[in-house]
């Protein structure tokens, strides 16, 4: 099912974990309601970014394969509000810093220094709230400014 011109809903919920533990990772039809506005959203994203593609390493996860991953309870992903993404030619840091000096309303921006990924989530919240993980999952998140 195609959620947007560059995005699917297949994308939003692939998991190698879920996979691995065959746990089928579908979501509510709330949830593919707030995947639709999320891929809507990562379409500014991509405008923003010259048009480059993005790589959706993470986005949907249901309770079973948040826990798996060792995701908060509280997790964006599990509502379907956040993604996890790389994009071809940029590195996560100059994506994080585009994104943060655009003017694009968002919830979280969170530069995974160890992952090299970008979490980004468009929860209803919208606190444009900027920050930094330099661990693995689960480790300590710090308001995060970058230069």
């Amino acid at each position: 099912m195609q959620l947007s011109p560059h995005f699917t809903l297949a994308e939003f919920t692939r998991s190698d974990t879920a996979d691995a533990l065959k746990i089928a990772n579908t979501p509510t039809k709330a949830h593919q309601a707030n995947l639709q506005r999320l891929a809507a959203n990562l379409e500014k994203v991509r405008t923003l970014l010259g048009d480059r593609p993005i790589t959706v390493n993470s986005a949907y996860r249901n309770p079973a394969v948040n826990r798996a991953v060792g995701g908060v309870k509280t997790s964006d992903h599990a509502q379907g509000n956040a993604a996890d993404i790389m994009v071809h030619g940029l590195s996560a840091y100059e994506v994080a810093k585009r994104i943060r000096d655009s003017g694009i309303k968002f919830d979280q921006l969170i530069l995974e220094t160890s992952r090299k990924v970008v979490h980004i989530s468009f929860a209803p919240r919208m606190r444009q709230q900027v920050l930094t993980q330099a661990g693995k999952a689960g480790s300590a998140i710090q308001q995060g400014l970058w230069l």
